[in-house]
């Protein structure tokens, strides 16, 4: 499973959205570089359970910037900036 760095940064945005043990699962998956089975570990849990519980996770964050679109007008006002800044 390829690890996407836009969800780390989403995760910023939208955790508070998902379940406890969803956020913490991708925060150990994303931002602490943990493996599947590391986590699975940590949660007491299947590989596979994480990795379903990861991908749940991941498309609630996407359908939330989808629909709200909060990071993406972050980005655009950071750009501006910094384009106005020069």
């Amino acid at each position: 499973m390829a690890k996407d760095l836009e969800m780390g940064y989403l995760l910023d945005f939208y955790g508070e959205v998902l379940t406890q043990k969803q956020r913490e699962m991708l925060r150990q998956y994303y931002n602490d570089d943990l493996s599947l089975s590391e986590i699975g570990e940590n949660f007491g849990i299947t590989r596979q359970g994480v990795r379903d519980g990861i991908k749940r996770g991941e498309q609630i964050l996407l359908k939330m910037e989808d629909t709200l679109q909060f990071a993406a007008r972050l980005c655009a006002l950071r750009e501006n900036y910094t384009a106005l800044s020069e």
